[in-house]
């Protein structure tokens, strides 16, 4: 305990001296949660611009277009004389999508026939083709809708028959945990700590590389009295304080400040925070064991780290992909920290119900040990090759 604490002190001294960890477990995190979060305040895109393209112009269809405009992710910025026009506009991203009513529409409305009305989106930006999808789709509804409400009550329906006959079906929907579908608790509940992974990542490996390329390995080592555990244990422990610190500070600013829903309560959430910072430093070490190389390591880590936020499912479930993807999600430690966010935290299910993936977050803890000899080796016998 002794030998750990002196260690623990040294590196002290290196993060103090050195400002590239001021930056990347303080300054940089702290960046990244700002942005994130303040990028999706609003919780879903609004006013994204959309063209009109009206070639009928009744009074009819700019009513369609006053009730477009109305709708809270949709602006009209514009009115074009032909398609040609809008296809440009949408190509040079002034719009995301235009509504092209012909010429005719409120004819065919009015008396019965079904006019084609259509509309062209950009699935390029996939939210927004996705809400401007929805709300086209809405508003060419609505246009029938209203022709037909009008035809109705000048044959004496009720407005109950009414409502029966153009809506049988009603779709009661209770979107669970998350009614406000807000992007930002989906989507920065995830961003975040896989940023913060990053860096775990990128310094555990980069902490034990520079003990060799500023020739502080040996010296490292015989304050551990030759004995690898101590001296990882004593390098790492500061930073995992850091870590851990700045991973709680996230906790507080989402769950506390900004109100970000945790159904699994604190202690889940304590946790899947301790796991997440023992994993990722222990993948970080154990890079470094495979390939003692700064560079090399470094390089994985970041591959692997970037890797991570594709494989994590929050955009696109793993398992819809690929078979051999989908196990290859197993191997990024995001991807287990996410799953238990999302059962534990997010839900309010038990931790057991995550048991598999908090049993491999404590594998990834505990992968230094294998690779403990290769790192002692490099420690004491090695020269730092740029």
């Amino acid at each position: 305990m002794k030998r750990i604490w002196f260690i623990a002190l040294r590196e002290c001294g290196i993060l103090r001296s050195n400002p590239i960890y001021l930056f990347c477990m303080v300054l940089f995190p702290m960046l990244v949660m700002m942005l994130f979060t303040t990028m999706m305040n609003d919780g879903q895109p609004v006013e994204m611009p959309v063209g009109v393209v009206d070639l009928d112009n009744t009074s009819t269809t700019r009513t369609l277009v006053h009730k477009l405009d109305a709708f809270q992710t949709t602006r009209v910025v514009g009115l074009y004389p032909n398609m040609n026009e809008a296809r440009n506009a949408i190509q040079r991203n002034q719009i995301y999508a235009f509504l092209y009513l012909p010429k005719g529409t409120t004819d065919a409305l009015l008396s019965g026939r079904q006019p084609k009305v259509s509309f062209y989106y950009t699935n390029t930006f996939l939210t927004a083709g996705a809400l401007l999808y929805r709300d086209l789709k809405t508003i060419t509804m609505l246009g029938s809708a209203a022709v037909g409400q009008g035809a109705m009550q000048i044959r004496g329906m009720t407005d109950q028959q009414i409502k029966f006959f153009l809506q049988p079906v009603v779709v009661d929907i209770h979107p669970l945990t998350n009614p406000w579908v807000n992007y930002n608790v989906y989507l920065s509940t995830m961003l975040i700590p896989g940023v913060l992974m990053l860096f775990m990542f990128l310094l555990s490996a980069y902490s034990i590389g520079t003990e060799l390329k500023f020739g502080r390995s040996k010296e490292w080592m015989k304050m551990a009295g030759n004995n690898i555990h101590v001296a990882l244990l004593g390098k790492f422990f500061p930073q995992s304080m850091v870590f851990l610190t700045m991973f709680f500070v996230y906790n507080y600013y989402v769950y506390g400040y900004l109100g970000f829903p945790h159904e699994g309560g604190i202690w889940s959430i304590i946790i899947v925070t301790l796991l997440a910072v023992v994993a990722s430093q222990g993948f970080g070490i154990f890079i470094f064991g495979l390939m003692p190389s700064l560079r090399m390591s470094m390089s994985v880590c970041s591959l692997w780290a970037v890797l991570s936020f594709s494989t994590v499912g929050s955009a696109f479930p793993v398992i819809a992909m690929d078979g051999a993807v989908e196990a290859l999600a197993q191997l990024f430690p995001l991807r287990h920290y996410y799953m238990i966010y999302q059962a534990c935290v997010f839900n309010g299910y038990p931790l057991m119900d995550a048991w598999f993936n908090i049993a491999v977050l404590l594998f990834f803890a505990v992968t230094p040990w294998l690779v403990r000899g290769n790192i002692k080796r490099a420690m004491l016998e090695y020269v730092y090759i740029p």
